[in-house]
């Protein structure tokens, strides 16, 4: 399974959301009349100066949802990181994988003989699953369990022998300006390539809906210098090129 990333929902009208409230921090009059004045030329001229200037608080006012599926159990470990956020994400615990899916990193999936070893290893841990969540049901039913209970208390045990690369789904929520913060930390060269592919691809549906907010997103030499230090890529001008 491929990566698909979909933008589910987002703060409707959300660069008039920001304009607006980032104008009364420093307007006399209340909201309707700050409102009543937004068109959408004025809107733009004001998000392009305040996203220039840094200023990122008001930006918090809105939120996007995305839907992801095809990424590998070691992504999402990484991605629940980023704190600021909502997560839910596909259970273990209760959905039974007669079948897991599981991620191919791609230098593996060029090298044949790895490749050869790897389908063996998942080959290998769905075997044990199986066979460990038909022992313990066995035993479970044979203590007078239901067998929906015994099944999702042997899966819950049989789980812990799946890998980082088993594929999962989740749904999440994040407001603009933690957003820019993932986006400088994942669409980076140094971050890993799977996360990475993540970071563009929802920076990219957020651009289609929100442009200007995110006018100045990806990583964090895009609007300044490297803070990798010595462990730079080394490629600032191509990075600044591919994200402006």
């Amino acid at each position: 399974m491929g990566l698909k990333v979909k933008l589910l929902e987002y703060t409707p009208n959300p660069e008039k959301v920001i304009a607006s409230a980032a104008k009364l921090c420093y307007s006399a009059v209340g909201i309707d009349e700050i409102q009543q004045g937004l068109n959408e030329e004025k809107i733009n001229k004001f998000l392009n100066t305040l996203m220039s200037y840094g200023h990122e608080s008001p930006i918090e006012h809105v939120s996007f949802t995305f839907a992801v599926e095809g990424v590998s159990r070691s992504l999402t470990h990484q991605l629940v990181r980023h704190r600021i956020a909502s997560y839910s994400q596909q259970s273990q615990r209760y959905v039974k994988l007669d079948q897991f899916e599981y991620i191919i990193p791609p230098e593996i999936e060029k090298n044949q003989e790895a490749k050869n070893i790897y389908i063996e290893a998942m080959k290998s841990d769905q075997k044990a699953y199986n066979s460990i969540a038909n022992i313990l049901q066995e035993k479970y039913l044979n203590d007078g369990m239901s067998k929906s209970s015994a099944e999702k208390k042997a899966i819950e045990d049989a789980r812990y022998v799946f890998p980082n690369a088993c594929e999962t789904k989740i749904v999440f929520t994040m407001n603009a300006r933690s957003l820019m913060n993932f986006f400088r930390h994942r669409c980076c060269n140094r971050a890993q390539w799977e996360i990475r592919e993540l970071a563009n691809e929802m920076l990219k549906e957020v651009k289609n809906v929100a442009p200007i907010i995110f006018k100045y997103s990806g990583p964090s030499c895009v609007n300044g210098d490297c803070p990798e230090g010595k462990m730079s890529c080394g490629k600032i001008q191509e990075v600044r090129a591919k994200y402006l």
